[in-house]
């Protein structure tokens, strides 16, 4: 379908990809991995079309269409979420009023045998074709069902997108394009804002989806349950493995294996023979097998070992200036926006040393104490300070947002240097991953998590003695937040940390204050004591919406001994009697349907080949209403089966 033929990717003498090669066939769903900054996003940019290679050549056929999310992205303003989701329409409904405009057209001309009137009866027939493969039922319908499975409640849909989170908007954008149904999906990272709930319900739409997938995601159970082979990138070559990405771990290591174990028995076979020729070069007796051991090690082709990427950043923050006992506080705080408020009531207390965690379903209302905290948000009611001395450095959800896209890596970080940290910019973002030309790269060009690591250089260079960190590990792969935890744990001023990784907060917070249903709970426990207590896995159990706070504090009621209820003899008649009119309802929807499909393709055939007497206008309006009737039915029948 797609083919990536001899790629290369270059910045000056810095080269991203070296000669990728990789087809991309109509039922493959890839999983494309690698460490950040490898060039996975760049190559979705190569596909379509948004990113040109230095080298090589894409093979994409004109007829192919392309659902591209990326991990950064603008998003559009004033217009409710429906609204705006119902944009990814806007081909249909073009499709719709030309089919009108023709038909209009059609019943106003009497040349039945020009070439102008057999082209618009060739052009109705095909958008007519497409439009009965893509309108199955109602736009609106198909549109509040994909929202309501990314996690918008009936209410919101009606709300204007800027009232919501870049996360909440990155979820419309993503609804746009699977409803557009496209032949291939490019999706970078497409959980990083999702919750549970919205994940899995992903994962099925993608695992039942008839097209491609190209993915880049560090959810490993999501790659496992959505990908059948897995592309890796690694120093700017690719490895493909036709299996998920837990199988492709395995292969991956074993491959490496046998080619280190072939290429030294290979080098001491090599050893061997040089011992050899050198021993016996100038002996006359031996010249025969030594021209035949030199011979035969020309010829011989070397095993090269693939390298492998083994840096990982090294992070220490710096000693941090005392603040006062209090570090923030809020009192009876109500907070929200003109149109929603997002929790109230809330008692907050954060004192010096503490590290915090905000935990809770997405929109409940932790980047909006975030922007409490940041100044950014006054409170609808109650009270909220910061506390004496207190220097905050924060870390955006989106650093897209906050860095300049005009300035390089280093001037970044130069911009807001001081003398004496001046001369440790080199040393600092090295040690961030930035080396040699990387620090000559413009942020427009960085991946997410490129992003993610310069946003945390920038920490370090202030002396801060709180941080703020909204969602610091969502570009970050898993070596990165390894690093960056034990970072954290080691940083001796105040924490506040918002994340739904368990691993990265187990063992670094003291406590956590859990956000939910419009309320604000404080924790003394640890994650693991939390998860532990209430018998779930991950702190995104939390996030499902039927689990009840009362059923996961309270301990499992004792069960009485189990006895099998038998239905009398009215209820099971009344059953009985239920099923029959179901079954009776889907067998007339099914005749109904049939009926419908045959008038439907009887007027097809009027349309395609119309006489002087036929109202072509009229026809057209019957077929639709035709088409109406059958949808409301075909998806009443689809309820009831």
């Amino acid at each position: 379908m797609i083919s990536l033929g001899d790629i290369t990717v270059a910045y000056g003498s810095y080269v991203l990809l070296d000669h990728v090669s990789f087809h991309i066939s109509e039922t493959d769903k890839i999983g494309l991995v690698g460490k950040n900054g490898a060039g996975k996003s760049t190559i979705m940019k190569i596909i379509c079309g948004e990113q040109s290679p230095s080298s090589g050549t894409v093979d994409k056929p004109s007829h192919i269409s392309i659902g591209y999310l990326p991990q950064i992205m603008s998003h559009n303003k004033g217009k409710t979420v429906i609204d705006e989701t119902m944009t990814a329409f806007d081909s249909l409904f073009q499709m719709e009023k030309e089919m009108e405009d023709i038909t209009d057209e059609i019943s106003k001309r009497t040349d039945y045998e020009s070439d102008e009137y057999t082209e618009l009866i060739g052009r109705l027939n095909d958008l007519n074709d497409r439009l009965n493969l893509t309108h199955s039922e109602p736009p609106r319908v198909q549109a509040i069902r994909t929202l309501k499975g990314l996690g918008f409640t009936e209410d919101e849909l009606e709300r204007p997108t800027e009232t919501f989170s870049q996360g909440w908007n990155m979820r419309i954008e993503l609804a746009k394009i699977l409803l557009r149904k496209p032949d291939l999906f490019l999706l970078d990272e497409p959980t990083n804002h999702l919750d549970i709930e919205s994940i899995e319900w992903l994962e099925d739409y993608l695992k039942s989806y008839r097209g491609s997938l190209l993915l880049v995601s560090h959810d490993r159970k999501f790659l496992d349950n959505v990908t059948n082979r897995t592309v890796e990138i690694m120093l700017g070559k690719i490895h493909d493995y036709k299996v998920p990405y837990s199988q492709y771990l395995g292969l991956r290591e074993e491959r490496l294996s046998q080619q280190n174990a072939a290429y030294e028995n290979q080098k001491r076979m090599i050893e061997k023979t040089e011992d050899f020729i050198n021993k016996f070069r100038y002996k006359p007796t031996k010249s025969n097998q030594v021209q035949s051991r030199i011979k035969a090690l020309e010829k011989i082709e070397r095993i090269e070992v693939d390298e492998t990427d083994n840096a990982t950043i090294t992070v220490k923050f710096p000693s941090a200036p005392r603040s006062g006992d209090v570090v923030f506080k809020a009192s009876d705080l109500t907070l929200g926006y003109p149109q929603k408020v997002v929790f109230s009531g809330a008692d907050i207390e954060i004192k010096r040393g503490e590290k915090v965690a905000l935990i809770g379903r997405n929109g409940e209302g932790k980047t909006t104490l975030i922007r409490s905290i940041m100044g950014e948000l006054d409170p609808i009611a109650g009270e909220a300070r910061v506390g004496h001395n207190v220097i905050i450095g924060y870390f955006a959800q989106n650093q897209e947002d906050v860095l300049d896209k005009s300035q390089t890596v280093y001037s970044t970080l130069d911009r807001i240097a001081t003398v004496d940290t001046r001369t440790k910019l080199r040393s600092i973002l090295g040690a961030f991953l930035f080396r040699g030309e990387d620090i000559d790269k413009r942020i427009s060009v960085l991946s997410g998590g490129e992003r993610a690591r310069l946003g945390m250089a920038k920490l370090i260079l202030q002396n801060n003695n709180l941080l703020v960190l909204d969602e610091p590990t969502n570009h970050m792969d898993i070596k990165s937040k390894d690093v960056l935890k034990q970072a954290l744990m080691s940083f001796d001023g105040t924490l506040i940390v918002v994340s739904h990784d368990r691993d990265f907060l187990d063992g670094l917070v003291d406590k956590f204050y859990e956000f939910k249903d419009g309320k604000v709970k404080e924790h003394l426990e640890t994650i693991r004591q939390f998860l532990d207590s209430r018998k779930m896995e991950s702190l995104k159990d939390i996030e499902r919406q039927d689990t009840s706070s009362s059923a996961a504090v309270s301990p499992p009621p004792v069960q009485a001994p189990v006895c099998e209820v038998k239905l009398s003899f009215e209820e099971q008649r009344a059953k009985n009697k239920e099923a029959k009119k179901i079954q009776n309802r889907i067998n007339y929807l099914e005749t109904e349907i049939a009926k419908l499909e045959k008038k439907m393709s009887d007027l097809e055939k009027v349309l395609s080949n119309p006489d002087e007497n036929t109202d072509v206008m009229e026809v057209t309006r019957s077929y639709l209403e035709l088409k109406r009737d059958l949808d409301s039915k075909t998806e009443e029948w689809g309820s009831l089966i």
